[in-house]
């Protein structure tokens, strides 16, 4: 089943690189009592999501601690050596994005948002997203039904929509 505003998130646990490798974060405790957004991307360092998504959010990072939005999450089914290379490259790192690898797609699976496309050797990844969750609740949820389409998941489609 696929998520749905209203909906509250499931628990998950994902990975970011730390100074003594691989550790996991509690999406839970990233929720719990924040207003957070997060968005999803097909796969690190591909195109639209290195060219057109990540910095959509980085250009819009002060307009969305304007509207009480505690951290920018970036989800992407990668392990965390790649999310943690390709947060440095594209400067999501220095912006203060949250990049959390989800390396077998659990959570990406959990909410329904799994996304498949052989052609281009992107298999079990996550559909492209964003959403405004509220202590766990999501509030905003936009999907492009095309994953190569950055639109109404960009940081300035979602900064629309509060």
């Amino acid at each position: 089943m696929t998520i749905s505003e209203g909906d509250v998130l499931p628990g998950g646990t994902f990975l970011v690189l730390g100074a003594d490798g691989p550790q996991p974060v509690s999406l839970n405790e990233k929720l719990k009592g924040r207003k957070v957004v997060i968005f999803a991307v097909p796969g690190a360092f591909t195109g639209v999501c290195t060219t057109a998504h990540v910095p959509s959010f980085i250009r819009c990072v002060d307009k969305f601690r304007e509207k009480g939005v505690e951290d920018i999450i970036c989800i992407s089914v990668n392990d965390p050596f790649v999310m943690d290379a390709w947060a440095i490259g594209t400067g999501a790192k220095e912006a203060g994005l949250s990049m959390l690898a989800d390396p077998e797609a659990a959570f990406t699976q959990a909410i329904g948002m799994e996304f498949t496309a052989p052609p281009a050797g992107l298999i079990n990844r996550s559909a492209r997203y964003a959403m405004v969750v509220e202590d766990g609740v999501v509030k905003i949820l936009h999907k492009e039904e095309n994953p190569g389409a950055c639109e109404i998941s960009a940081g300035e489609g979602l900064l629309a929509a509060m």
